[in-house]
């Protein structure tokens, strides 16, 4: 099965190359390394610290809002009131509130890291010949004072003093669609030829606030993202729409792709989808890689697994 009739661009071994998005964006940015190809990252240190997984520092970006409004914080077109929550006797970035093991001692040591990660992304948004975005939700926590959106509900990793303003937000497809134009529209403003793949994670959600279940739930958020991320193909040049969602999710397969928590991609699953990217974007130099890969690999299970617990911000609201 090759769902990719068509691609608009190419990517070859010179382009940098940036992802960002959901924890199913990881398995990407792997394989691309893993390739050959020049992984964009900006921003770098110990991996325990979640450096080096994105370009910069920022953790799973869910949505087309926390996207937005990452550019927004990074160049100063929003100053969000919540500048910090507090985590015991430390202190967290609420917009990347788990890259900290335990939190930063101090606020001084919050805001100076925020400055240099900030620059950073800076620097990826400039440099980056092609950005990834994997979609991953509608659903988010959002302040109530300024818009501003948050990866974690207060109390899961930090909180502030008073929560009483954040509330449950599931966005719409105009929500999602407008915060994707709007995006698209400023990062060309920076880097007038970036190319921009999009994608849809296959992963189910692990909980819903919206009081449905969770299927449906599911339903519904991988519904609007495959909608709003097909109305941004449609709108913009140099804007491309990459279905490992239908590759993973799709009859065609048989659920094969599933590991035993029938949430989780197995690494034959990852293999699939990466084969097809290559097909479709990396040219001969991607036909090589999948050559040389042959086989999809059957041992690298608890190497996915492992990557997915360290750094998936939504694993933490399972509890």
């Amino acid at each position: 099965m090759q769902p990719v009739v068509s691609s608009s661009f190419g990517i070859a071994p010179s382009d940098q190359v940036a992802t960002a998005g959901s924890c199913f964006a990881q398995h990407i940015s792997r394989a691309l390394q893993a390739d050959g190809y020049r992984y964009l990252v900006t921003e770098t240190g110990d991996e325990t610290r979640q450096y080096g997984f994105y370009p910069a520092r920022f953790g799973n970006i869910y949505t087309p809002r926390q996207l937005l409004q990452l550019f927004q914080r990074a160049y100063g077109l929003f100053a969000p009131v919540e500048q910090h929550w507090r985590l015991d006797a430390a202190y967290v970035d609420p917009f990347r509130p788990q890259v900290e093991p335990g939190g930063f001692v101090s606020l001084d040591a919050l805001y100076d890291d925020r400055s240099i990660h900030l620059a950073a992304v800076r620097r990826m948004f400039e440099t980056s010949n092609v950005f990834i975005f994997t979609l991953g939700l509608t659903e988010a926590w959002v302040s109530a004072d300024d818009g501003a959106v948050f990866p974690s509900a207060p109390g899961v990793a930090g909180a502030p003093l008073d929560a009483s303003h954040i509330r449950p937000h599931n966005f719409t497809v105009s929500e999602a669609s407008g915060d994707l134009a709007a995006f698209v529209d400023l990062v060309r403003t920076v880097n007038p030829g970036l190319r921009i793949v999009l994608t849809v994670s296959p992963v189910p959600l692990i909980a819903t606030f919206t009081g449905q279940h969770v299927l449906t739930a599911t339903t519904y958020a991988k519904s609007v993202l495959r909608v709003a991320a097909a109305m941004a193909v449609e709108a913009y040049p140099l804007v491309d729409y990459f279905p490992s969602f239908e590759i993973v999710t799709g009859s065609h397969n048989r659920h094969r792709f599933w590991a035993d928590d029938l949430r989780s991609v197995t690494p034959e699953g990852v293999d699939v989808v990466m084969a097809e990217f290559r097909r479709a974007y990396l040219g001969a130099q991607g036909a090589a890689a999948q050559t040389a890969h042959g086989a999809p690999r059957q041992d690298r299970r608890a190497e996915h697994e492992a990557v997915v617990d360290i750094i998936c911000d939504e694993e933490a609201n399972e509890g």
